[in-house]
C-alpha cells in the first residue's frame, strides 16, 4: 500500500475545527487512525488521505482547504529528511537531498528538479505514484504550499518563484493563485511544480554540518525499505517525457541507468511490461486532459507524444470505446473525474 508519514497531516483536526467540522467523522471515514494525524513515527494510506482531503474541502466547502493546511506546515513535516535539506551548501543540494531521500518520508512520492529549456530557469516537480490515480488535487495544493513555504525559508519570506504548475483546473479564482503563491499559475499542466531562477537555486544556506551528515547517514541507512518499485519509477518517467515523445524503452533505460535488457527482467519480476505501463500512463494522461482541460486535440496529441490525431482516435476507442471528442462530451455535468476502475 502507498503510505505517506502521519506529519503529512499536521495540524489537520486544527484547521477543521476553525471551520466547523469534526475531524474525527473525516478520518474515521478515511479508515484513518485518529491519533495516527501529525505522527512522525506513523505512516498512513496516501490514498486514504488524499481522499479525506478531497472530502474534507467539499464538506467544508473549502476548495482552498490543501492550501490553508499548507500554511499550517513546514520543513518539519518531512523529518530527518528535512533536517538533512536545510542544513545543505545550497539550495539545489537541499532539492538534490528531498530527491534522493523523499521515500524515507513516502515511498509513493517523487520530488525533483529538471532542466528548462531557459538555462536561467529549472523547474522543481513533483508526483504521487499512484495507480489508479485517484483525485488528488487538495494533496497536491497541500504539497506545492509546503513547498513554497521551504523556499521561503531557504530564500526569504518574500520569495516569490517564477511559475506554479498544477494539474487540475482551478479550484477557486486564479487570483487566488497568484496572490497565494506570489506567481502566475498553469493549469491542466502534465507534472505540478515550480519555474525557478537557477540563480535562486545556486544560493549557499547556512549549513550545520554535524546535523546535515548526521540526517544523511541515518536516510543511508533506512531508505532501502522505502525505494519504490521500478514500474512507478517507469511510469513516473513516462508522464515526465510524453511530451517529448522520447518514451521508447531505450529511452527510459537510460534515465533509469540501466540496460533495456536490465530494465525488461526488473519489470517482468514485478509481473509488467514497459508496453503495457506507456499504455497505462497514456491512457490515463488522456483521461484527465480529455475531462478536465479544454485543450485542443492537437495540443493533446503533444502531450501524448502523439504525431497525428488519428492516433489519438485509434487510442481513444480502443481505451474508452468512444471518439476523443465523444469521450470530452461525456463530462456533461460533472467536471470530477471518475476514477479509472469504474469505467469499466
Amino acid at each position: 500500500m502507498a503510505v505517506i508519514r502521519g506529519t503529512a497531516l499536521t495540524n489537520f483536526h486544527q484547521l477543521v475545527t476553525e471551520l466547523g467540522g469534526n475531524s474525527r467523522t473525516f478520518v474515521a471515514a478515511a479508515h484513518i487512525p485518529y491519533d495516527d494525524v501529525g505522527r512522525h513515527d506513523r505512516f498512513i494510506s496516501l490514498p486514504n488521505g488524499a481522499g479525506m482531503l478531497e472530502d474534507t474541502a467539499a464538506a467544508l466547502d473549502t476548495p482552498d482547504f490543501g492550501r490553508r493546511l499548507a500554511l499550517r506546515q513546514g520543513i518539519e513535516i518531512l523529518g530527518p529528511v528535512g533536517l538533512a535539506g536545510r542544513n545543505a551548501g545550497t539550495v539545489a543540494e537541499a532539492f538534490l537531498i528531498f530527491d534522493k531521500f523523499m521515500a524515507a518520508y513516502g515511498p509513493s512520492i517523487t520530488a525533483r528538479v529538471t532542466t528548462h529549456l531557459d538555462p536561467e530557469l529549472r523547474r522543481f516537480e513533483f508526483e504521487y505514484l499512484l495507480d489508479p490515480s485517484p483525485p488528488q488535487a487538495q494533496a497536491i495544493e497541500l504539497s506545492l504550499g509546503v513547498t513554497l513555504r521551504v523556499l521561503r525559508l531557504f530564500l526569504g519570506a518574500d520569495y516569490r518563484p517564477v511559475a506554479v504548475h498544477l494539474p487540475h483546473p482551478a479550484l477557486t479564482p486564479a487570483d487566488d493563485y497568484q496572490s497565494y503563491f506570489g506567481c502566475p499559475p498553469s493549469f491542466g499542466e502534465p507534472v505540478a511544480g515550480f519555474t525557478l531562477r537557477t540563480s535562486d537555486l545556486q544560493r549557499p544556506l547556512p549549513t550545520d554540518h554535524v546535523a546535515h551528515q548526521t540526517a544523511v547517514d541515518y536516510l543511508a541507512q533506512v531508505i532501502g525499505e522505502f525505494g519504490p518499485a521500478t514500474s512507478q519509477l517507469v511510469r513516473t518517467l513516462v508522464r515526465q517525457l510524453l511530451p517529448t515523445g522520447a518514451v521508447g524503452l531505450a529511452d527510459i533505460a537510460r534515465h533509469i541507468g540501466v540496460h533495456p535488457k536490465t530494465l525488461q527482467r526488473r519489470l517482468a519480476a514485478e509481473k509488467a511490461t514497459f508496453g503495457d505501463l506507456v499504455d497505462q500512463v497514456r491512457r490515463e494522461t488522456a483521461q484527465r486532459l480529455l475531462l478536465d482541460t479544454d485543450l485542443s486535440l492537437d495540443q493533446l496529441c503533444r502531450q501524448l507524444g502523439y504525431a497525428e490525431q488519428s492516433v489519438l482516435t485509434r487510442s481513444c476507442k480502443r481505451w474508452f470505446d468512444m471518439t476523443p471528442t465523444a469521450y470530452r462530451n461525456t463530462r456533461v455535468s460533472s467536471s470530477r473525474r471518475r476514477p479509472l476502475e469504474q469505467q469499466h
